[in-house]
């Protein structure tokens, strides 16, 4: 995204905080916005508000008001009318788009052809934002094959690589990967060596070392040596490819909330219009009939229409989702993206919360988090470690350079020898240096000490003497104990942790942020099952919410509830897989959107409160005539503008400028 277009994003979100968190792309560089039907909806809305406007600035009236009245009328509700004349040929006549047909038509006869306009727009509106928030993360499913390797390198008769597409590999064919690139498809190694970055797929924080005779799988990243593949498997049936078809499966499962206006018509929309019906005719007949009274039909009728006018649902349609998409405005405001507003819903309902390990709770970033039985400086010894390790790209290797902090001279490295497997040996300044596992100890017949904290350690030799040991681990992100205990104050009854790291590792993780629950050694099918067992135990009306990272996470994003992905470090995959990505990776967010979800529901059932009252209370004043006609196409907005009061209260609690 170039600096123009995100300057303009930061500009609409802060003008429209819900349209922008919600993934209106329509406003975006991006062109991966709505779908066809969704656009054509957003460009009847501006036609019609438009078309509005400008009406009701120009000196019509009469038929000619009418007339052009109309075009913006139909331009918006054409398809409303068409679905409830469709409902009457069914015999199902009370649903919603029969309530606002006779809503908008009740306002037209009225004489406030504006009115009857404007309820119609609103609703179309409020539908175009519900429609497109719930499809959002469903559409981006087809995108996640953008992550399938691109090619396999076949090696020709004269040594050169020829680049195909991994579709056209067959099974037994050799494949050769060189440093750097994916593993495209699953195989068993013939030549080469390699460290291997697994945790795409794993979760495992630290590279794996491969060589002659090892699996290795789809997915995985070559970090140092070449390699050559006997391929195992079809791309169709790799790791990869199935990881992939089982997030789109899986996300298939996750049902749709109900809409509440929907249920609620079928008993309000009878009863609204068979009100105005009955005040139309019962009263004129009985002055008629029985008090030998002028009827007055057309005072009668007059109240009826205005009843119809007043009882439309404007206030309630946008009762539910103003709520939401203010505590959608709300969460952007600390940076967090909420697909749509079910799952703030379904967020304000978790007992459960489950967290990946690396790179969620973890930085997933190797340092060096102590020196442990030194025989010399600390800084002395880093140096040493750091120079031996000069001329090697391994991530560990990488720490220790970062750890030192000094400019390197390989000028002062010599007779560096790498054994594979176990760590470097080299002479520094003239001094023997040796740096690597308890194997390589053993190699050189040196006695090392063990080291009790969970990590990778690099046992240091100098001139044949054991000078301590270097322990690198991954570094627990700032805030993650907060958060774990901020999310039990919210009512969380249980926090989970579940992980392809190794059982001591996250053991340690789990006692150190204060986790109920650690399952570890884990393969992205493990987790999925993990989360079905948790979904299976939890009470009905509880939730469940996942929170991940990286694409052996995207499975159990799409399981559970609600997903919860990182989002400014997190992987592609599991930002499209989850309904709610932390933008700035601030663990924290997820008690703060929490507590959000629970004001914004609140503030909801209050909003819903209010529309109804006031309704109510404007049909009684209209069906005794106190309400004139005149009068009713304005008063029963009322309702809609505490409403919007209301539900700015979310905004400025959560540190909006609502």
């Amino acid at each position: 995204m170039t600096a123009r277009s995100s300057c303009k994003r930061r500009q609409i979100c802060r003008l429209y905080p819900s349209w922008t968190v919600c993934r209106f792309d329509v406003f975006t560089e991006r062109g991966e916005g709505m779908n066809k039907k969704q656009k054509k909806v957003f460009t009847r809305i501006i036609v019609a508000a438009v078309l509005m406007v400008v009406l009701s600035l120009l000196p019509i009236d009469g038929w000619l008001k009418f007339v052009l009245f109309m075009i913006p009328y139909l331009v918006i509700g054409h398809d409303i009318l068409l679905k409830a004349w469709k409902g009457i040929l069914n015999r199902q006549v009370f649903d919603e788009n029969f309530l606002m047909a006779v809503a908008t038509i009740g306002a037209i006869l009225l004489g406030d052809y504006k009115e009857g306009v404007a309820v119609m727009l609103f609703y179309q509106i409020g539908e175009l934002f519900q429609s497109y928030a719930v499809g959002k993360s469903r559409r981006n499913i087809s995108e996640l094959m953008d992550i399938r390797p691109d090619y396999a390198n076949i090696e020709k008769e004269d040594g050169t690589l020829e680049q195909v597409d991994p579709d056209e590999v067959g099974i037994g064919s050799v494949i050769v990967v060189q440093p750097g690139e994916k593993v495209p498809i699953d195989g068993v190694i013939e030549e080469g060596r390699t460290s291997l970055n697994t945790s795409a797929l794993t979760g495992e924080s630290l590279p794996r070392e491969a060589g002659v005779g090892d699996e290795v799988i789809s997915g995985c990243i070559n970090m140092s040596g070449v390699l050559k593949i006997r391929t195992t498997k079809e791309f169709g049936e790799s790791t990869v490819s199935k990881i992939l078809d089982m997030v789109e499966n899986a996300s298939s499962k996750k049902s749709r909330s109900e809409n509440f206006i929907s249920k609620f018509a079928k008993y309000y929309t009878p009863a609204v219009c068979y009100g105005a019906l009955a005040l139309a005719i019962l009263p004129p007949l009985v002055r008629l009939l029985f008090l030998g009274m002028t009827p007055e039909w057309g005072d009668w009728v007059m109240r009826a229409l205005t009843f119809l006018v007043i009882s439309c649902p404007c206030a309630l349609v946008i009762s539910i989702p103003l709520s939401f998409f203010a505590g959608i405005g709300g969460a952007s405001n600390a940076g967090v993206l909420v697909k749509g507003s079910n799952y703030l819903e379904t967020l304000s309902q978790t007992k459960y919360v489950v967290f990946d390990k690396t790179g969620t709770m973890t930085q997933g970033v190797f340092e060096v988090s102590g020196v442990h039985h030194s025989s010399m400086d600390t800084e002395k010894l880093l140096e040493y470690a750091a120079l031996a390790e000069c001329h090697s790209s391994h991530p560990i290797s990488k720490s220790l350079k970062k750890a030192y902090g000094k400019p390197l001279d390989p000028s002062r490295v010599t007779d560096v020898e790498e054994i594979s497997g176990n760590g470097v040996t080299a002479k520094v300044d003239g001094v023997r240096v040796a740096a690597g596992n308890s194997k390589l100890m053993e190699k050189l017949g040196v006695d090392c000490m063990e080291c009790h904290s969970v990590g990778t350690v690099v046992h240091m030799a100098v001139n044949g003497k054991y000078a301590g040991h270097i322990l690198i681990s991954d570094q627990i992100k700032p805030h993650a104990k907060e958060a774990i205990a901020a999310l039990k104050k919210c009512g969380v009854k249980k926090t989970i942790m579940l992980t392809g790291d190794r059982r001591e590792a996250a053991r340690q993780v789990a006692e150190e942020l204060g986790i109920d629950e650690v399952h570890s050694e884990l393969l992205p099918g493990d987790k999925v099952a993990q989360v079905e067992k948790l979904l299976d135990e939890k009470g009905e009306k509880e939730k469940l919410a996942f929170v991940g990272d990286g694409i052996n996470d995207a499975l159990a994003l799409a399981e559970a509830d609600v997903g919860i992905a990182m989002g400014a470090m997190g992987s592609d995959v599991a930002i499209q897989s989850a309904d709610i990505a932390l933008m700035n990776n601030d663990l924290n967010n997820i008690p703060f959107v929490m507590s959000l979800a629970r004001s914004t529901k609140s503030i909801m059932y209050q909003n819903i409160g209010i529309a109804f009252s006031v309704s109510l209370i404007m049909m009684i004043l209209a069906a005794v005539g106190v309400i004139p006609a005149l009068a009713g196409a304005f008063l029963h907005n009322i309702g809609a503008f505490v409403i919007l009061i209301n539900s700015s209260r979310i905004l400025r609690d959560s540190g909006g400028e609502g």
